[in-house]
């Protein structure tokens, strides 16, 4: 395998298991077996972030800016997707 599919493959790994901690967490009912998740959740997203930066500096992985209009758009369309909640 090269480098970047090592990368990639650990990135998606990451990724899963955020999720599958993410709802072990929210599912959980024990206060400290649900802390330990959430605190392996955290630290799974800071491998993500150091594997995603690691992938831009290879040249790997790029990000384009969105332009201020993209975002606005979005802005207006999640504000009108959200619950009302009194």
């Amino acid at each position: 395998m090269k480098d970047s599919e090592i990368i990639t493959d650990l990135l998606l790994t990451e990724k899963k298991m955020s999720n599958n901690y993410s709802t072990y967490a929210s599912e959980c009912t024990n206060t400290k077996l649900r802390d330990a998740f959430v605190d392996i959740l955290t630290q799974g997203h800071r491998t993500q972030t150091k594997l995603y930066e690691t992938a831009q500096q290879k040249g790997w992985y790029s990000v384009t800016q969105a332009q201020p209009q993209q975002i606005q758009q979005v802005e207006q369309k999640f504000s009108n997707q959200a619950p009302n909640v009194n």
